[in-house]
């Protein structure tokens, strides 16, 4: 069983729908023993980086999520979900994150040229650090493409970088280190491609 976790923020139907659609049993929840016995995590969001990080440690579940990742479970972040994987961000300020990843989310205004949209909305192509595949990328290939909505990026964070993508400037596309894993783009909302990574994080 997949546990979407539910703190009010999130694409989560979309996921769940997704996930079943491959044959994985998904279930959304902010039930603590449900989640503890749940083979695998996504943190979903959407939405401004303070709110969610509120939300989510109001409910305790910013704790439960660190501890279930520590002890070894396969987590994936989705769009802000991702995010919030790292120590903070600079959205409207500075905000503390979960810390399971090192590295700061930063605006992608001033990295990209003044003449580029932000948000950055829709199709890019993805980019694999050295030419090397994760585990998450098992079932695509490099230069499939996925859709993005965001206003921000990680960033300092290249030891955990798994892929990137290019608007203007080289963006941190996914990233993953160990179990931790997290995707910038919506795998809900990428067609054929983004069902084969949520099957590869399926099957980890």
């Amino acid at each position: 069983m997949i546990a979407i976790i539910d703190y009010g923020v999130g694409n989560l139907f979309s996921l769940r729908s997704s996930l079943e659609y491959i044959g994985w049993d998904a279930v959304i929840t902010n039930d603590f023993e449900e989640i503890r016995s749940s083979g695998k995590l996504i943190l979903p969001g959407v939405g401004a980086f303070a709110d969610a990080a509120s939300m989510l440690r109001a409910t305790g579940l910013d704790e439960l999520v660190v501890d279930e990742a520590l002890k070894g479970k396969p987590l994936l972040g989705v769009c802000l979900g991702m995010q919030m994987l790292f120590e903070e961000s600079l959205e409207f300020g500075r905000h503390k994150g979960l810390g399971l990843l090192r590295g700061a989310v930063a605006p992608i205004s001033g990295r990209i040229p003044a003449n580029y949209k932000i948000p950055h909305i829709g199709w890019n192509a993805l980019r694999f650090p050295k030419g090397m595949a994760s585990p998450l990328f098992r079932y695509i290939k490099e230069g499939d493409h996925v859709y993005f909505v965001h206003s921000y990026h990680a960033e300092n964070c290249e030891e955990s970088i798994i892929a990137t993508t290019e608007y203007g400037a080289e963006l941190t596309a996914a990233v993953g280190r160990g179990n931790v894993f997290g995707t910038q783009f919506h795998p809900e909302k990428s067609g054929v491609t983004g069902l084969n990574i949520l099957r590869a994080f399926a099957e980890l």
